[in-house]
């Protein structure tokens, strides 16, 4: 008996020692960087609930044990439960998803929640269409397919070999552009198709030859193959509607591999998990201009300008450059295209970006509006109401 009360007193000693050991080292810690130590925090305001709970939520985000541990503990969570955290879920075959995106696909929005809906977007948007048809500019929609609308069965074997999801929301404000007279292009169809044939043709080739997904593994966005589809099926649109004739200038393709982390994992912001994972190897299709030899670059003084997200960042800002959709939508129409990015901004962060380079809007026939489907509900700011930029005065 005295033996167990023995082990005991110790356990709890050394438990005791292990929790004070954190306290003095951050005391220490903060001691060398000649800051007030945290824990005094707590005496400097009133002791109401909000000032707690700030205290201790800047307990968690300052702490340096924390910091230090984090990252392994993430790395642990990830091998041994297959849990990636706050932010992402591990699906099948080394694929990651956005949790944000997959919350949008499965879980229907509460009248209570303080997020969008399809009628904010679709309210914004017709406005959008309205005051650009007023100077006598086209706009096209284009939404982006969440990956997991697309490939569910990565997310999941349960969702067995559906082809695609398209949510409520995204429904409904395809349907109401349709009712109001807005033209859009619908890549949930074009990419269920794309992806049943890339399945037939892997039946056919063999496991020798897979084909490349729409979507990169690791990451949010589309792959270079799902880029380059989606900038062909938005070319032809365009053209299709008459509103942009093919130009003249000819472009070609260099072939570029790079390899790349995935932004999900990125997201985890954990250096040991980022070194544990290995990163994708990506073939990509750069686009260079025939007769210069120069890789392609928007231009502002065209015809066609392409307002969106990091949909149209990747591989064409990011590694390798003029890759990514903006290059092969030029490639497609034969003439440069210009461009306006705000990384998970396209709800209403680009518009208000474009209203202040109002330069970029002079002599446009065209807007293409690019977004992903997640924003009809996450997106930054909402679906603000947001005028056009004020016209440029002749001869500027």
């Amino acid at each position: 008996m005295a033996g167990t009360r023995g082990i005991d007193l110790a356990v709890t000693l050394g438990f005791g020692l292990l929790i004070g050991s954190v306290a003095v080292i951050e005391v220490l810690c903060d001691l060398r960087n000649n800051d007030r130590p945290k824990g005094a925090e707590i005496f400097m305001r009133a002791p109401s609930r909000a000032n707690l709970r700030l205290y201790e939520r800047n307990l968690v985000e300052k702490s340096w044990v924390e910091g230090q541990l984090r990252p392994w503990g993430q790395l642990a969570q990830l091998v041994l439960l297959e849990d990636a955290g706050s932010k992402a879920l591990v699906g099948r075959d080394g694929w990651f998803f956005y949790k944000p995106g997959v919350e949008y696909l499965t879980q229907r929005q509460l009248p209570t929640e303080a997020s969008h809906n399809a009628s904010d977007a679709l309210r914004a948007i017709v406005a959008y269409r309205d005051a650009l048809a007023a100077r006598g500019i086209e706009l096209l929609v284009v939404i982006v397919p969440n990956k997991e609308s697309i490939y569910p069965e990565m997310l999941s074997q349960r969702a067995g070999k559906l082809e695609a999801i398209v949510a409520p929301e995204t429904r409904s404000l395809l349907d109401g552009l349709s009712a109001a007279g807005v033209e859009t292009v619908d890549l949930f169809r074009v990419f269920a198709a794309a992806k049943r044939d890339r399945a037939t043709c892997s039946e056919t080739a063999g496991p020798a030859t897979p084909p490349e997904p729409l979507y990169l593994a690791q990451d949010t966005h589309w792959s270079p193959a799902g880029a380059e589809l989606a900038a062909r099926t938005v070319a032809q649109r365009c053209v299709e509607l008459g509103w942009i004739a093919p130009g003249s200038t000819d472009y070609v393709c260099k072939r570029h591999s790079i390899r790349r982390l995935g932004d999900v994992l990125r997201m985890l912001q954990s250096p040991p998990l980022e070194r544990y994972i290995q990163p994708e190897e990506i073939h990509c299709q750069q686009v260079v201009e025939l007769n210069t030899g120069q890789i392609f670059q928007p231009q502002a003084d065209c015809p066609v300008l392409v307002l969106g997200d990091s949909f149209l960042r990747i591989f064409e800002y990011d590694e390798p450059r003029a890759a990514g959709f903006l290059a092969h939508l030029a490639r497609n129409l034969r003439q440069p295209v210009a461009a306006l990015v705000s990384d998970g901004g396209a709800s209403t962060l680009v518009r208000q970006d474009l209203y202040r380079r109002r330069e970029l809007l002079q002599d446009k026939k065209l807007v293409i509006w690019e977004f992903v489907e997640r924003d009809i509900r996450f997106g930054a700011e909402g679906w603000q109401l947001v005028p056009l930029p004020p016209l440029v005065p002749p001869g500027r």
